[in-house]
């Protein structure tokens, strides 16, 4: 006799980056040198005086006891000022600000939260894999809704008229988008907004790309009457490069907040003060800061752009986000063809869209998270598979 799993666990598979990492272990065991420039982790640390608040609070014999649930005041101050001072958004620290252990926890938290077994949800295609796979979890039923080149990676509203109040409970977004780079829209948005309270839907946008290759910085909660109607997800991981020390908040009303404290409170035992009192000095960093991390980042898109081109994809211009999507040439059958054939012959990893949805099947995404180094040589590797003539 065997124990068997629950039932949900079928309901999603291992997530693609964990099984691939073991492969390109595997290769890296077998003597490959295997450049991976797949996967969104910053390689560039935190600012020093991060770091410096981080030690100098983890040297306190008061600071390693467990944290509420709800965060340090500090915490949730610092986290309303950044959104007043950056997204235009007046919050309510006390009752409309949760910081959360990451913000990739948060969909989890609000798909538990919110959704009931057999509620349909709105996901992108393409998009974050994680949105469709917390909606299993929590027993929904995802449902993609089409993003596409010709409509500029937005949802087509046409299409969304058709769905009846009633039949769909939350709705996710995420803009600036990942993986296509497309800009955050306020007009857009705002039609979405009045699509989804006429059919008293959820919207919920995540937001942790506000920062990276932009300066236009949008929230949804600046819209009239967003805070009834929808909830925002923000992390410290890209803009303040704090990847590992999962720093993330959920923005809305008291009443959702509520709500997601309900579940969460169930999940963990609040966040290291240390790092929490870090991420508020994270939070004060000035302009200057976001300007010196998009230089690098500008000359690192310069040349995955290339690295792209090299293998024969085309893009569109002003993409944002630690990532470039690039659509690959017709003659491959998928991207999983040309990311494979790019691995296996120059020791390369570039991620097949297609792990986005099935409107990414003709596309790879590569990410802006290597040294110029490592960049240009992935670059020279590919150019010597002259890929664009074979």
């Amino acid at each position: 006799m065997t124990i068997k799993p629950a039932h949900r666990i079928n309901t999603v598979e291992e997530y693609y980056f964990s099984s691939k990492l073991r492969e390109i272990a595997g290769m890296r065991a077998g003597g490959a040198d295997v450049l991976n420039l797949g996967i969104g982790s910053p390689d560039l640390p935190p600012h020093p005086s991060v770091i410096a608040t981080l030690h100098e609070w983890a040297l306190r014999p008061d600071a390693h006891g467990y944290q509420g649930y709800q965060g340090r005041p500090e915490l949730r101050l610092a986290m309303a000022n950044w959104y007043r001072l950056y997204f235009g958004v007046s919050l309510d620290p006390e009752k409309e600000v949760l910081p959360l252990l990451g913000s990739k926890e948060g969909i989890m938290h609000i798909s538990m939260a919110f959704i009931n077994p057999g509620d349909r949800v709105l996901v992108p295609d393409p998009g974050y894999p994680t949105y469709s796979a917390a909606t299993k979890l929590a027993g929904g039923i995802p449902e993609t809704y089409d993003l596409l080149p010709e409509n500029n990676w937005k949802p087509d509203m046409r299409a969304l008229e058709n769905i009846a109040p009633g039949e769909i409970k939350l709705m996710w977004l995420n803009y600036p988008h990942m993986p296509t780079g497309q800009a955050a829209d306020l007009k857009t948005m705002e039609t979405l907004l009045n699509w989804a309270r006429s059919r008293n839907i959820l919207l919920v946008n995540d937001n942790p790309y506000s920062f990276i290759l932009n300066r236009n910085y949008l929230s949804i909660l600046s819209l009239d009457g967003a805070r009834e109607q929808s909830i925002e997800l923000n992390s410290m991981s890209k803009a303040q490069n704090m990847a590992g020390w999962r720093v993330g908040m959920a923005i809305s009303n008291p009443e959702f907040i509520n709500h997601i404290i309900r579940f969460k409170s169930n999940m963990d035992s609040g966040m290291f003060l240390p790092v929490q009192m870090a991420a508020v000095k994270a939070l004060e960093l000035g302009q200057d800061w976001y300007d010196q991390l998009n230089e690098i980042y500008t000359g690192r898109k310069d040349l995955a752009a290339a690295i792209l081109k090299a293998a024969g994809c085309t893009l569109q211009d002003n993409q944002q986000g630690l990532f470039l999507w690039g659509r690959i040439p017709d003659k491959y059958e998928d991207s999983y063809a040309l990311s494979d054939r790019i691995l296996r012959q120059a020791h390369v990893f570039i991620t097949p869209g297609g792990i986005f949805g099935n409107n990414g099947n003709q596309y790879l995404r590569i990410s802006l998270c290597s040294k110029p180094e490592v960049l240009q040589q992935g670059l020279d590797r590919i150019q010597k598979l002259k890929l664009q003539a074979s």
